[in-house]
């Protein structure tokens, strides 16, 4: 899946899985889904290209051995402190586990802790790095016992010690209420369907492929009965952990976009059970299908069993879903007094020099 924003994030997909990207405007952070780069983004002209091999195996660009410019921007250490920090990613995620830390195979959680790690000189639990999502985040935030004068510096070496795949496209100082779970407001994702007779090979792995000729109508009609507060107990799969979650959820929209041969799902709600967005989906191409009625969802939304709704679809693949923007409140945003300035990634000019000629 692909993720963007103050927010990809399923289970291994069979072909491909989405990216993320995201910025925070305003209240809202937002995150859009991008095709992974070929190749890496230029760095810091301080750090040198040199081959380095992270704990998921991926070849990437590393700072050079001695003292970083990372190192210079840390300001004086006060005993007993704490810095929280917000990170806006943005992730391809075919080739990875999702988000959630485990060394093998490789999480984009485990990459960017890795990444961290050999910045800060910190271990994993005093990073204590936290996503928007248990499965996917484009929004994530750690802290450390140190400040930064200037965050620039420690910006572009993160990036370059990441494999291409994973961008932090934005690193701010936080509240220290701020977390990037529990504090927000609403998600947004979006589930692409390519709706042609014959695939478009650059849609390939960024969106699910329907053989069948769509009714966008009936889909928008049983979109419908998912708006409002429910219990999507029949829509969540099974997670293996002691984690309990309430099943009631809000859906504030479900849109049904065409956009030519393009068909996009827009889901926004206040939160989402595991693989609860598939699951929708999923349900939702049947009607289109016309093999179901658009009112099959409310019925199976009210007989809250899971297997009411593996008797007529199965989830709906990974590689269309895109985690598009997690929104938060726009004060819980405000950096606190005399931080850093937000970096948002530097940008390099050639010098212009004034040519003679005689």
């Amino acid at each position: 899946m692909l993720g963007l924003a103050p927010l990809r994030f399923v289970s291994p997909p069979p072909r491909g899985a989405a990216a993320v990207s995201a910025a925070a405007i305003g209240g809202h952070s937002i995150s859009v889904k991008c095709p992974s780069p070929s190749t890496l983004p230029s760095l810091h002209p301080d750090l040198t290209l040199r081959g380095s091999q992270l704990g998921d195996g991926c070849h990437c660009a590393v700072p050079p051995p001695g003292e970083k410019d990372a190192d210079k921007a840390r300001a004086e250490t006060t005993e007993g402190a704490s810095y929280k920090w917000r990170m806006v990613i943005a992730y391809d995620g075919t080739k990875f586990k999702g988000w959630q830390y485990q060394p093998s195979p490789p999480t984009i959680q485990c990459s960017i802790e890795n990444a961290l790690t050999r910045i800060t000189k910190l271990d994993r639990k005093e990073l204590c790095l936290v996503g928007a999502g248990r499965t996917d985040t484009g929004v994530a935030h750690f802290t450390t016992p140190f400040s930064y004068h200037c965050l620039d510096s420690m910006h572009s070496a993160i990036n370059g010690l990441l494999p291409h795949e994973i961008r932090v496209r934005e690193i701010s100082a936080a509240k220290p209420e701020f977390h990037a779970r529990t504090s927000t407001r609403s998600k947004i994702y979006h589930y692409k369907i390519y709706n042609g007779p014959v695939m478009d090979p650059f849609h390939n792995h960024y969106a699910y492929h329907s053989v069948y000729k769509l009714n966008s109508q009936a889909m928008r009609e049983a979109a419908k009965h998912f708006v409002g507060t429910h219990d999507f107990t029949s829509f969540a799969n099974a997670v293996h952990n002691d984690r309990v979650r309430s099943p009631i959820k809000k859906i504030m929209r479900f849109d049904v976009i065409e956009m030519g041969a393009i068909l996009q799902l827009e889901i926004e709600g206040t939160g989402f059970l595991y693989r609860q967005v598939r699951n929708m989906v999923a349900l939702l191409l049947q009607v289109g299908r016309e093999a179901l009625p658009p009112d099959i969802v409310a019925k199976i939304i009210a007989a809250r069993d899971r297997k009411e709704l593996a008797k007529v679809a199965l989830s709906a693949p990974p590689h269309g879903l895109y985690l598009m923007s997690v929104n938060y409140d726009k004060e819980m945003l405000q950096p606190p007094e005399g931080a850093p300035h937000i970096s948002f990634g530097r940008t390099h000019q050639i010098s212009k020099c004034k040519l003679l000629f005689y």
